[in-house]
């Protein structure tokens, strides 16, 4: 059971550190990811998501699932 726990732990810190990730890169990644015009909708919608991972990531390495 203790291997279950820290895989899941593991897999948390993965998804918090890709959400980071996304939230200080978002503008370099639309750029290179999408061609329509407006990037700044684009961006703000990676960093909406780079939030959600992480708190997704952050909440399983807190409550231990």
């Amino acid at each position: 059971m203790d291997y279950v726990q820290t895989i899941l732990t593991m897999v948390g810190m993965v998804l918090a550190t890709v959400g980071v990730i996304l939230i200080y890169d978002a503008r370099i990644l639309t750029k290179k990811l999408f061609s329509f015009g407006d990037q700044n909708e684009a961006s703000w919608g990676l960093k909406i998501l780079g939030f959600l991972i992480s708190m997704i990531g952050c909440l399983m390495i807190y409550f231990n699932i």
